[in-house]
């Protein structure tokens, strides 16, 4: 609902107030005229210097006796009148001074009073003058304000038809805001059910976005794995005809069949790196949980020009990319070719070849650090203790080594999840592959728990806390042992 207040506005009132000042205001002006009228004033003054002049006359030293005596009876000697005249000038000394001195001053405010009216009779000329312009003024002001009266009526009837519109504009208006609620009430009931079908929409769609991102990847991952087999099958195809070719009226020599024999391994290279990357963990994983070494490396004061690093089965090379993004010198070793082409275009420095073949090649106190990550699970014992022997011989004074491998002691590891890599030998214990580092004169020999699944433990109980142990402890653990 519109309200509008208009205020009581009442013209007659208004202009009857100022025709009262303005008659007062008269009125005050004649009855200062006639308090101060200048004429009766002026008789009056005439009236007061008369007095003045007669009495000035008597105030004098008198050289004759008053008239009245010559009323007596009597004729007095000259002498003797002069006698009386001498002896009444002397009685009446001190009276004439007092005379003479009201005199002057009445003379003086005679004069100052005569000033005083010229000013009263100035001042009310001024004023008359200003009375007849204020008259005429306020006189214009009446005429105004009987305009403004007409006006103000004239306005008061317009703004009483102006109230009038209003309100049935506001009774149009409240009816028009009912009819809009009641619709967008309906409106918003409509929306409700428009933002349930979206929220399904929307959930579909993530369910949908999902599956396409798993169909994505899964093809991704074969479309790199098919890749890299068929480069491999040619490479091996063009190797054999190559050499069939050259041997078209030969049969082949016992070298060239044990060369095919040995290339024969490496048909299964792009499937592995397949099955590394469905199973071992994105790149970005992988780095951050390598990083956990860095503080080792830095501590020995290693992986310069002259103490490089020796990444043994560096895979994918994402341990080499962390020592190269920390300032270390290091390159690596694989048999698995598709892997040393990913390293390579990564700018990574890698080898293809065997691990104790290589290691065996190098010079005693060569590098500053041998490391492996989950190599050692896939050697045979015999190798695994050739691989001892020979990373401590090629080590320097103060060098290390590094091999990270799945933890056993998590039954959930040693009973399914070290069993997914087909190629996986046998779980080996920490205080096992502890009691090897030693035997080959490694000191400060130590086990370095890692991946614990913490927010699947159990507490409350001992039994509780052991069973989160054995089912939810560390995945993997690092031997870590310094050559003396």
């Amino acid at each position: 609902m519109i309200e509008i207040s208009t205020p009581e506005i009442n013209p007659d009132i208004i202009i009857n107030k100022i025709r009262e000042k303005i008659a007062k205001s008269l009125d005050n002006s004649r009855n200062m005229h006639q308090n101060s009228d200048p004429d009766k004033m002026i008789q009056f003054i005439h009236y007061i210097e008369a007095l003045l002049r007669n009495a000035e006359s008597r105030a004098y030293i008198r050289t004759k006796l008053p008239s009245k005596v010559n009323r007596f009876p009597l004729n007095f000697n000259p002498k003797i009148s002069k006698l009386i005249l001498k002896l009444f000038n002397f009685l009446f000394k001190d009276q004439r001074e007092v005379n003479l001195n009201l005199i002057t001053a009445l003379k003086e405010s005679v004069a100052l009073n005569k000033k005083l009216i010229n000013q009263i009779i100035d001042l009310n000329t001024q004023i008359t003058d200003l009375n007849t312009q204020i008259y005429e003024q306020f006189s214009n002001v009446d005429s105004r304000f009987q305009v403004l009266d007409q006006r103000l009526n004239d306005t008061s009837i317009s703004i009483q038809g102006i109230d009038e519109n209003i309100n049935i504009k506001d009774s149009s208006i409240n009816n028009c805001l009912t009819d809009i609620q009641k619709r967008l009430g309906n409106v918003n009931s409509t929306l409700q059910g428009i933002d349930e079908h979206l929220v399904a929409v929307d959930e579909h769609l993530v369910t949908a976005d999902n599956r396409v991102q798993e169909i994505d990847e899964r093809y991704m991952k074969n479309d790199s794995y098919l890749k890299n087999d068929l480069i491999q099958q040619k490479r091996l195809i063009t190797m054999f005809l190559e050499e069939a070719q050259k041997r078209l009226t030969e049969p082949f020599t016992q070298d060239q069949l044990h060369s095919f024999a040995k290339e024969k391994q490496h048909t299964l290279d792009a499937f592995y790196v397949a099955f590394e990357d469905q199973f071992r963990g994105s790149r970005v994983d992988i780095l951050n949980r390598l990083k956990v070494y860095l503080p080792l490396i830095e501590e020995a004061d290693i992986g310069k020009p002259d103490s490089p690093i020796l990444d043994v089965g560096c895979g994918r090379g994402e341990w080499l990319e962390l020592l190269r993004e920390s300032g270390h010198t290091a390159r690596g070793l694989d048999i698995n070719r598709v892997m040393l082409e990913q390293c390579r275009a990564r700018g990574l420095e890698v080898l293809e070849a065997d691990v104790i073949s290589y290691l065996q090649s190098l010079p005693d106190a060569s590098l500053g650090a041998v490391t492996g990550f989950h190599i050692i699970e896939h050697l045979p014992f015999e190798v695994l203790l050739k691989l001892f022997n020979e990373a401590t011989r090629v080590l320097k004074t103060g060098g290390l080594i590094i091999f990270e491998t799945p933890n056993p002691d998590n039954v959930l590891v040693g009973s399914n999840t070290f069993y997914l890599d087909p190629t996986h030998r046998n779980p080996l214990p920490s205080s096992m592959i502890k009691f090897v580092a030693e035997s080959f004169g490694l000191s400060r020999v130590s086990c370095i728990k890692l991946h614990d699944t913490a927010e699947s433990r159990l507490t409350g109980s001992e039994v509780a806390e052991r069973f989160s142990d054995y089912f939810y402890g560390p995945q993997d653990y690092a031997v870590v042992g310094f050559k003396p």
